[in-house]
């Protein structure tokens, strides 16, 4: 028998398996840092790449921007955003700094989440500013993207005499990977920004996947935007499954997100199985709060079972459904398929919000049937998009064998989010 750990909030949901179930994990879990996590950030910032040390650049700026990761990302910020100010204000004491967090489409964060973060110190004595994406007086225009979708970005992004970013880098589900530009857009872009590159035509393109840059028209319109907002220096860390740094990289906003890229994609990248019956989670707390983020771990799903096989999600949602008009389109829709249809139709300029995550649960539900494992409450929200609610793991695998037989072929997939999953041919 094998043993599997699924992260299911900040807990996890252990279960015994036959040998024959594939197990298909990050190689991170084997990857083991020489170093502790501060000192990997450390030596990250002493050997940026591409650019000059941070110490060097802060020099005679007034004014200094840092974009950090929202609440729905697991960046060590407790860790990172002491050492990156420190490293600021050892050669500029003085200096301005505002910590923009960069909630992108989401909802604002909370004090309490700001806290939870960063610890109370940095929330009671720095600048914080929380992205807000619809309010357009936060917003300054700046070039067109080449999309041709209009680029507003946050003014206190483009208002700053040195704007960096810190962030971690992972395999993302339609730009490839997180990271780098992506702090820029969509994390501190006016939403009609966010809604013209996440368009339906942009979604549906076969380069929009899991661990590709080249040829990603997503990826090419936030590389632009992090060029025209200046971003001069960026701070990316690499976790593993634990929230614990495995490796970091500082420097120019490409280079180092390249190589932060390349060491990811050498420890995520898997090989399909094509299984009956695909099993994922949203990689815990705090990536699996809702189901709009664990729309993500679906697609390693997707990827690791065959055409027609059952996937089985295993995901906390302890804040419901996400996004309301992502829970009320497949509400109101008869079919799954009709909802495909639908946002196939629509034109870049009236791309509606969760209009992305919308597409690719339709594009999952049309062709897999999705069984979906969370906390009781959440049992009418999952039957209404068009899912079937499971209270737990093994009524889930009942269901699903129940589908493909006893002897289907099982694959689990323990973090969805932390993996390349190449579909078998």
């Amino acid at each position: 028998m094998k043993q599997v750990r699924l992260p299911y909030g900040k807990e996890f949901i252990e279960l015994e398996v036959g040998d024959d179930a594939d197990i298909l994990v990050s190689k991170a879990g084997d990857f083991k840092a020489e170093k502790s996590q501060e000192d990997l950030v450390r030596d990250a910032l002493a050997h940026p790449i591409g650019t000059e040390k941070l110490s060097e650049l802060v020099k005679g700026k007034k004014t200094i921007t840092i974009i950090s990761s929202d609440h729905t990302r697991p960046v060590p910020s407790a860790i990172t955003m002491p050492i990156l100010l420190e490293e600021i204000r050892s050669t500029n004491p003085d200096a301005e700094i505002t910590i923009l967090i960069a909630t992108g489409f989401h909802r604002p964060t909370t004090h309490e989440e700001l806290v939870a973060k960063y610890g109370q110190e940095i929330v009671d004595n720095e600048h914080i500013v929380v992205h807000k994406s619809g309010v357009d007086e936060d917003m300054v225009e700046l070039d067109t993207l080449p999309s041709g979708g209009r680029l507003l970005l946050n003014k206190h992004a483009i208002n700053t005499d040195l704007l960096i970013a810190e962030g971690f880098i992972e395999p993302h589900f339609f730009a490839g990977f997180s990271g780098g530009r992506k702090s820029i857009l969509p994390g501190v872009a006016s939403e009609k920004t966010v809604l013209a590159n996440h368009c339906s035509k942009f979604i549906a393109s076969d380069y929009s996947r899991t661990g590709i840059l080249k040829e990603n028209p997503i990826h090419k319109d936030m590389e632009f935007a992090a060029e025209q907002a200046k971003l001069a220096f960026i701070l990316n860390v690499v976790i593993d499954a634990e929230k614990k740094i495995i490796n970091a990289f500082a420097g120019d906003r490409v280079k180092a997100h390249y190589e932060g890229t390349e060491f990811v994609r050498g420890l995520s990248t898997i090989d399909g199985v094509n299984a009956d019956i695909a099993i994922t989670s949203n990689g815990g707390y705090p990536l699996d709060q809702n189901v709009y983020q664990s729309v993500k771990s679906m697609t390693a799903a997707e990827a690791a079972a065959a055409d027609d096989g059952v996937i089985i999600e295993v995901s906390r949602c302890n804040d419901g459904h996400g996004g309301e008009s992502f829970y009320k389109t497949f509400k109101e829709a008869a079919t799954p398929k009709d909802v495909e249809d639908r946002v196939l139709q629509i034109p870049m300029e009236e791309t509606i919000p969760d209009q992305w995550e919308i597409q690719i649960l339709a594009r999952i539900l049309v062709r897999h049937k999705v069984i979906f494992v969370t906390d009781p409450e959440n049992r009418q929200l999952i039957e209404d998009m068009h899912m079937t609610y499971a209270e737990n793991i093994e009524e889930a695998l009942r269901m699903a064998k129940e589908i493909k037989g006893e002897d289907a072929k099982i694959a689990f997939v323990p973090d969805g989010v932390s993996v390349i999953v190449n579909k078998k041919k």
